[in-house]
Order: structure tokens, then sequence, then C-alpha cells
């Protein structure tokens, strides 16, 4: 276990933040082509110090919705949540689990929750269709999507290598990376219309009814490997699975993102300071789980999840790969990587057009980047390094 930073900081920050405020005026790195309304923005610079420096009067309400239920992908949110770092900042945050049947950009458009965890694509494609809502912390900084195949069937590490194969896709907005990565590279079949519809697992894969499915670094990967090779009696290596990693193609969106509403933003000055309050906190959790990854792992456990201890170790240090470094500080968006995610969306055909200014705003990330480098916290994870994660048969 690697020491924490962010939790000596907080420590040695709280006396002094008993007598001042930290933080100042947002940075310059927000885009102003992308917010959603300049006065706002600046106002929520100017009024959002952080409640640290005075005792609550009372806790804000706040409900947070997930895209699915307890597990180490939102590892984060539930220390953040364990370990006082939202009552730090005077928010009771409620963490609403995900299901099937649940959008969270539509909880959230719909005012159920007052902020959402969603993939920008689909968020996108839901403010497309009249969702009010603005991406204000970029979390996750690289796609953990992967097409990965059994080499002992198909051999597959580049796209090209899926022409005319049977290739295997969740749907629901989750194919378009593979999409993007197909007509890149030239394969006309598969086509959209060709892509064989799987279950949330890798049983299709294992059964060889596919030749290539679609899994996530931090999930279903994972369940190949926990799960024994009936050719050798032990469990699947990594050197047995040919992966193909949209990062590398050239064609990967991004992901796990936190959203807020837009009309509040625009007109709510207390949701713009809450919106603040709830990354400081969602920041402060993802880098004690960089740093404290036993007890981040004992946290998600905690919760709940269906899936067992091994398992989550490897999704956190996974989704952990997806986080650290974030060279430009945690939760900000970056132009490069807003603009390939439109690219991808607009040439599948998931957008119709590129997003009208205010899809995001980083001017709410940033300030609360700016109190937390002035409480010492590191924000960008240079040093990272992630851990070695044993699995064990069905993710115990």
């Amino acid at each position: 276990m690697r020491k924490s930073t962010w939790g000596v900081a907080a420590v040695a920050a709280t006396s002094a933040l008993l007598l001042a405020a930290c933080g100042g005026s947002g940075s310059g790195t927000a885009s102003s082509a992308a917010s959603a309304s300049g006065s706002a923005s600046a106002s929520a610079s100017e009024s959002a110090a952080s409640p640290s420096a005075t005792a609550c009067a009372s806790l804000t309400p706040v409900k947070l919705q997930l895209q699915w239920v307890a597990q180490a992908q939102f590892a984060g949110y539930y220390a953040a949540k364990d370990q006082g770092l939202w009552e730090k900042e005077c928010l009771d945050v409620t963490i609403v689990e995900g299901a099937v049947d649940i959008v969270p950009q539509t909880q959230l458009a719909t005012g159920a929750v007052d902020f959402a965890i969603a993939w920008v694509p689909k968020a996108l494609a839901s403010r497309q269709e009249g969702a009010g809502i603005t991406d204000i912390g970029q979390i996750y900084q690289r796609s953990g999507t992967l097409q990965i195949s059994l080499k002992a069937n198909n051999d597959i590490t580049k796209p090209e290598q899926l022409s005319g194969k049977k290739v295997g896709s969740w749907g629901y907005g989750n194919e378009f990376e593979l999409l993007a990565g197909l007509t890149k590279a030239g394969v006309t079949n598969p086509g959209p219309k060709d892509l064989i519809q799987q279950q949330f697992d890798e049983s299709a894969l294992l059964a060889g009814q596919i030749d290539a499915a679609q899994a996530m670094t931090y999930n279903e990967y994972a369940q190949v490997l926990e799960t024994m090779n009936p050719k050798t009696g032990k469990l699947y290596t990594p050197e047995e699975i040919g992966v193909i990693n949209w990062n590398d193609v050239g064609t990967a969106m991004l992901q796990d993102s936190i959203w807020a509403n837009t009309e509040k933003l625009t007109s709510d000055p207390a949701y713009q300071d809450t919106s603040v309050r709830l990354l400081k906190g969602a920041m402060a959790g993802w880098a004690y789980c960089r740093d404290n990854f036993q007890p981040c792992v004992d946290i998600v456990l905690k919760a709940g999840p269906t899936l067992g201890k091994s398992h989550q170790e490897w999704q956190l240090n996974e989704v952990n790969k997806l986080i650290w470094p974030s060279p430009g500080g945690i939760g900000l968006v970056q132009e490069a990587d807003w603009a390939r995610t439109v690219a991808v969306a607009t040439s599948t055909g998931l957008l119709k057009a590129e997003p009208e200014k205010g899809a995001y705003d980083n001017t709410y990330a940033q300030k609360a980047l700016d109190q937390l480098k002035a409480e010492g916290a590191d924000v960008n994870g240079t040093s990272f390094a992630p851990q070695t994660v044993v699995l064990a048969e069905g993710g115990k």
C-alpha cells in the first residue's frame, strides 16, 4: 500500500482552514468556448470557498446517480462518503446505484438526482435529444473498452483481423469505438447491423459462439482471467487472450464523468457552489483510492458488490490506470480528448452534429483543483504506479 498523500495533506490543512478559506479564481485552463455561462462560472469561481474554513451550519443533501451497482468502478465516490470527504465540504451525499433500466443522464435531466455519472458519448446523445446536462468533471482520462478474443480460436489484436468474424457488442451506445475502429481499418463486414448482441459478460466468447467480444479492462476482461481454461485446467492468462485497445487504435472515447444540470449551473449560485464541493470531495476520494489501495477496496466491499475481493482489487487497479496520471489535473476535460470523442460520435452516427457550447465546463473542476492544491493534495498523480493483483477463480 502506498502512503496516502491526500490523507496527510487533509489533516495538516484542517487547522489552517479553520482560520481562512483557500482557493482562488478559476484558472485560465477552462475553455471559454465550452462554458455554458460566463457570468455563472465567474460567480462560482468567486464565491465557492472551501467550507472547511468554518463549521458547517448544516449539510446540503445531494443525490449522485451511478451508472451501475456498487463496485470499484465507482470506488472514489464510496471513499469520499466513507472518509467524510464530502461531509468536510458540508455535503450529505446519497449515492444512488444504477440498474439495467436506469439511464443516469435521464435521472439528472428529470430532476430525480442532482448529479450523475455517465459516459460522454451517451450523455451527449441525450443532450442532443433535449437533456439539459453539462460535463463538469472528467474523472476517467482514458477509455477502458477492449475487444478481446481467445488466441486458441482467433488471435485478434488489430481491427483489420475482425473482417468476416463474428463480433460481439453490448450495444446501447457501447459499440461506437468498435464501429469507428472498423471504419478506420477499412472493414465493412461486420457492419453495424452485423454485430452480435452479447450479454454483459463473456459467456458467448468462452462458449465459442462469437470470435471477439466487447470487454472493459476493469470488469469483463478480468472475468475471463477468473475462468478455468478447460484445455489447461488452469485459469486463463493474459498471454492466451488477444486484445484490441481502442486507445491504441485512436478511436477511444471519454467515459465516466460527472454531469450537472445546465440550467442550474446558469442561474443558481447555490448549485454552482455545491458543484464545486461535490467535485472536490470526489477528487479527494479518487486520490485516496490511488494512495490507499487496500483500504479503498475494503470500502467498496462494505458497499456490497456482487463480485468478490480479487475482482474488486483488479477493478480498482485498472480504474486507477484510467484516471492516473492526470497531467492537467483530475476532473478537467482535455480539448483533444473531447474533440476525438465528438469526432467518433458524429462519424458513427451517434450524434447528428457537434454539441453546442456548454456541453462541458471546466470552471467548477478547476475551482475544486485550486482548493485541493492549496491544501497540499496531489491532483496529478504523476508518480502513480499500479498494483500487482492476483485474480482468484470467480473473482473471489
